[in-house]
């Protein structure tokens, strides 16, 4: 009926999607993102994002493994002493 209005949504790998949560067609969701419970994807959602709220807006970003990362201008820190991977960003905009 409508399916030339249907817009193609895509969940790349390793993307957590938390229950409830609602993703408007036509966006990606980037790799390892996560989409927090209850939020509204409204905009594509970089590689390693957190994203929360209605509309979903970025808290932060997190690495492959799910430790949340802190930054110090563009360089990323790890939040665990313990953590012993490396993440690789490419392109994060603040």
């Amino acid at each position: 009926v409508r399916k030339k209005e249907y817009r193609k949504t895509c969940v790349r790998r390793g993307a957590t999607i938390g229950a409830n949560a609602t993703i408007i067609c036509g966006h990606t969701i980037g790799r390892y993102a996560f989409i927090g419970a209850g939020a509204v994807v409204v905009k594509d959602v970089p590689d390693y994002a957190i994203i929360v709220g209605v509309p979903g807006k970025i808290l932060g970003y997190m690495c492959e493994c799910g430790i949340r990362l802190i930054f110090e201008g563009l360089n990323a820190l790890k939040a665990y002493v313990n953590h012993s991977g490396s993440v690789k960003l490419i392109k994060i905009s603040k």
